[in-house]
């Protein structure tokens, strides 16, 4: 397993430390491992790109490492009432149609890559997730929660726009 691949995997393994610290009310040390997974994120691809180690692997996993991360957090967002249930709904219709369509396209040898809005649905999610568990831990500046949940609803927007370019530029796939 290269080194790309090799992070991928380490931002999985993260999320129940992250999981444990936050439900444990540690936010910091929770804020702390998202950043760190989070960090990963950046690495695995760049270093991917510039030493010539894509893998198939690493398209499937890469994206899936990300929504592992970053829905683990949304969850817990809901059971403590930050953000409403559906909003994360929006976001999981929107990876259900876009896992429905790449496993179509996988069946015919064919691997369907995220694409740039994607990434940046992503990196605002991110984001947003970042300052509302700073939001948490520094409870007496309210300006951190409202920022964050604001990114947040940036985020849902670049969804549902990501979500819609996806499907149209992978069109195709519902021929097949």
């Amino acid at each position: 397993m290269n080194l790309p691949n090799k992070l991928t995997m380490a931002r999985m393994i993260a999320v129940p430390f992250f999981i444990v610290a936050f439900m444990t009310h540690l936010y910091f040390v929770a804020l702390i491992i998202f950043i760190a997974a989070s960090v990963t994120d950046y690495f695995d691809g760049k270093i991917a790109r510039d030493q010539g180690l894509v893998t198939n692997f690493g398209k499937i996993m890469d994206p899936l490492a990300d929504k592992i991360l970053v829905y683990s957090a949304l969850c817990l967002f809901i059971e403590e009432e930050l953000i409403t249930g559906w909003m994360l709904i929006i976001i999981l219709a929107r990876e259900f149609i876009v896992a429905g369509m790449r496993t179509v396209a996988a069946s015919e040898g064919r691997v369907l890559a995220a694409g740039m809005s994607g990434k940046i649905k992503t990196v605002l999610q991110m984001i947003a997730v970042i300052l509302m568990l700073l939001g948490c831990a520094v409870k007496s500046t309210p300006q951190i929660m409202t920022a964050g949940f604001a990114v947040f609803i940036l985020s849902l927007i670049m969804t549902v726009y990501s979500g819609c370019e996806y499907v149209y530029k992978n069109r195709d796939v519902f021929s097949m």
